[in-house]
């Protein structure tokens, strides 16, 4: 008996392997049209994104300019990335313009969700759509816009200005306004993106909790504060994770409204990858750039989940 357990199993014999594989060719025979209607999203997929996707991990260790045959580099190209000034610089100007905008944003969008969500404005559904608009705006005609009203000579903004005994503002001449002017124009874009967001995250609330709290003696500022907020942190931290990405994404706003200046101070990992490949025609470099920036995307969307979670307990 005991050498009965001790026995171990036969592998398999060529015929059971064969008849396995001709098993499952007759299962993807029988499911050859569903198969085949969906197709074309994985033939999309494997050459739209999932080719792109290797081939550019392929050419960040190689040497390229877009012709000719490639040189292999090993990591020199990481290695140079790690010394490059200019490309940290567009990182910290993306984390900059974080900070500049996404907390004024987020704190608006709560509020003016939790406005239309309690019925304080009437015609809401006016109200909804005129927030909304300035997100399906082009933004090529958004940024000239902005840089119209702007401009540090004949801007409206500094017109208007000078009409109430202020001194202008080098709005996009200086490196902190330029940096300002280009948060206004992402509130100005994004705000009504975010404020649907959190108006879809107050419907899952139940109105009874708010109700208890108003029964208890809680104004509306200390309901907003201790009620609605922490409930409301889940898709907070969802639209924040959304404008981390789209922060270093940026690229047609501050491309069209400061160009990346003043002295570098706008410009954008994006756009410095763009400058990279399409310029400098230094296509494994970009490459390179373009993986360390996704992962340092990636480090920073889980540090931010961490520390949400760790609050949480």
């Amino acid at each position: 008996m005991s050498q009965l357990r001790t026995t171990t199993q036969a592998p398999a014999t060529p015929g059971v392997a064969g008849a396995r594989k001709r098993g499952a060719l007759r299962a993807l025979w029988r499911h050859r049209w569903p198969l085949l209607f969906v197709s074309p999203f994985f033939i999309l997929f494997a050459v739209f994104a999932l080719y792109p996707i290797v081939f550019s991990l392929y050419l960040s260790f190689h040497e390229w300019r877009g012709i000719g045959a490639m040189r292999p580099v090993g990591l020199a190209n990481y290695s140079r990335l790690f010394t490059d000034r200019i490309f940290w610089n567009a990182m910290q100007n993306a984390l900059l313009l974080f900070f500049i905008y996404v907390p004024l944003m987020t704190f608006l969008a709560v509020v003016i969700a939790t406005m239309l969500h309690g019925g304080f404005l009437k015609l809401q559904g006016m109200w909804r759509a005129l927030i909304f608009m300035p997100h399906l705006t082009s933004m090529v005609a958004a940024g000239f816009t902005f840089r119209l009203i702007l401009d540090t000579h004949s801007g409206f903004a500094n017109r208007a200005l000078t009409l109430l005994g202020a001194s202008p503002i080098p709005w996009l001449d200086d490196m902190w306004w330029a940096r300002i002017s280009l948060g206004l124009l992402m509130i100005w874009a994004w705000l009504g993106y975010n404020t649907i967001i959190m108006l879809a995250g107050l419907q899952t609330i139940p109105t009874e909790v708010n109700e208890a709290a108003a029964v208890d003696g809680a104004s509306r500022v200390q309901v907003f504060f201790r009620i609605t907020v922490p409930l409301l942190k889940p898709v907070i931290l969802f639209a924040v994770t959304l404008s981390i990405i789209g922060t270093f994404q940026l690229f047609t706003e501050p491309y069209i409204l400061t160009g990346g200046g003043p002295m570098r101070a706008t410009e954008t990992p994006v756009m410095q990858i763009f400058s990279s490949t399409f310029a400098n025609m230094r296509f494994g470099y970009a490459a390179a750039m373009s993986y360390v920036y996704f992962v340092t995307i990636v480090v920073l969307a889980i540090v931010q989940f961490r520390l949400v979670s760790r609050g949480d307990r």
